[in-house]
C-alpha cells in the first residue's frame, strides 16, 4: 500500500470523524471499511480469516442463545500505542443505563486469543476506532476519570444464534446503553438470517429503559440502521444515545440463524465506587501480549503490522 493510499485513507476517516461528532453516530458500508482497513494494513488473508473467527466461541455466561469472549485494550495516545490488558471480569449496571436480569452481576467471558488479537484486519479496526474518537468531546458519565489520559476498550466477539426452540436477541434487554463513551459495533457474517432481522433503532436518551424495540415511542426514535455486509459498522456516542435492536430470525425455521458480531465498548477508566473499580486494571496482559501503533492525522504512514505481533511488557 503506498503513502498516497494511506494519506487518502486518512483523509477519507477525517471525514467520517467529522460526520461522527456533528451527528454524535455514524454507519460505515462494509466494502468502504475493507477499503479503509486495507490502506491501515490489513491484509486480504486476514480479511478472510477473520469472518471465520467465531466458529469456535464457546457459550455466554448469562444468555442460552449466545456466544461470547472479550478482551481488554488500552488507548494510549500518549505513547500512541494500543496495549492488550490483563483478563479482569466484566460488569455493567442498571445505573448505566442496562437493565437486564444479569444487570450489576460480575461476568467472566473467555478471553479472545491470537488468532482474533493479532488478526491484522482487527488491529485496523482498532486503529480505525483510535482515529474517529481521539480528541472529541461527549457528555461526560458518572463515575468515569475524565483526567486520566488512557482509554480502555473491552472488546466481544459474539454470536447470537437462533433455532426452533430459542429466539437468539442481539440486545435482549431492550433499549439501553452500554456504560461507556463510544461503542463501535462491526457485522463478521450471519447464516440462515432474515433480511429483516438484527435492526438497530437509535433513541433519545429520554427513552426508558428496558422498553422492547417495537414498544419505543417513535418521537424518541432518531433512527436505524442495519449490520448485513461483511465489516459493516456502526459508531455511536454512547452516552448521548441509546439503542435497541430486532431479534434474529431464520429464514429456513427447521435450521439455526448466526450472526456474528465485533463489539467495542470504549470508556475512559473508572473512578472509586463504580461498580467495574475492582475489574479495572491497565497493566499489560503477560500471557496474551499484543500491542500497535497508533497514527494520528499528522503523522507518517504507518502501518498495524509493524512491530505489533509482541507487545509484552510495555510501560503505560
Amino acid at each position: 500500500m503506498n503513502d498516497s493510499t494511506f494519506s487518502e485513507a486518512m483523509s477519507e476517516i477525517m471525514e467520517i470523524r467529522a460526520r461522527y461528532v456533528r451527528e454524535r453516530s455514524v454507519f460505515v458500508e462494509g466494502a468502504r471499511m475493507v477499503r479503509l482497513l486495507r490502506a491501515l494494513g490489513a491484509t486480504a488473508w486476514d480479511l478472510e480469516k477473520i469472518k471465520l473467527v467465531s466458529d469456535d466461541l464457546p457459550k455466554d455466561p448469562t444468555l442460552p442463545f449466545r456466544k461470547s469472549k472479550n478482551g481488554r485494550f488500552c488507548f494510549d495516545f500518549d505513547n500512541s500505542r494500543l496495549y492488550r490488558l490483563e483478563f479482569q471480569p466484566f460488569a455493567l449496571s442498571a445505573e448505566e443505563d442496562f437493565v437486564r436480569h444479569d444487570s450489576g452481576q460480575i461476568r467472566v467471558f473467555e478471553e479472545i486469543g491470537d488468532d482474533l488479537q493479532l488478526n491484522s484486519a482487527l488491529k485496523a479496526l482498532l486503529v480505525f476506532k483510535s482515529l474517529v474518537f481521539r480528541g472529541m468531546s461527549t457528555v461526560h458519565r458518572p463515575k468515569l476519570d475524565y483526567d486520566n489520559p488512557a482509554w480502555i476498550c473491552t472488546l466481544f466477539n459474539l454470536r447470537t444464534v437462533s433455532t426452533p426452540d430459542l429466539q437468539g436477541e442481539p440486545a435482549l434487554e431492550g433499549v439501553h446503553s452500554d456504560g461507556v463513551d463510544h461503542t463501535m459495533t462491526t457485522f463478521l457474517g450471519s447464516e440462515n438470517m432474515t433480511a429483516d432481522s438484527a435492526v438497530t433503532f437509535l433513541h433519545d436518551m429520554r427513552e426508558k429503559n428496558a422498553t422492547r424495540w417495537n414498544e419505543t415511542d417513535p418521537e424518541l426514535l432518531l433512527g436505524q440502521r442495519q449490520h448485513r455486509h461483511f465489516l459493516d459498522t456502526l459508531i455511536v456516542v454512547d452516552h448521548e444515545r441509546k439503542h435497541s435492536l430486532s431479534p434474529v430470525s431464520a429464514v429456513d425455521k427447521r435450521m439455526p440463524a448466526t450472526r456474528d458480531m465485533l463489539i467495542f465498548f470504549t470508556r475512559k477508566p473508572v473512578l472509586e465506587g463504580h461498580i467495574s473499580h475492582p475489574y479495572d486494571s491497565l497493566k499489560p496482559h503477560e500471557g496474551l501480549p499484543m500491542a500497535v501503533e497508533l497514527p494520528s492525522p499528522a503523522e507518517k504512514k504507518v502501518l498495524v503490522g509493524a512491530g505489533a505481533a509482541n507487545g509484552g511488557g510495555m510501560a503505560r
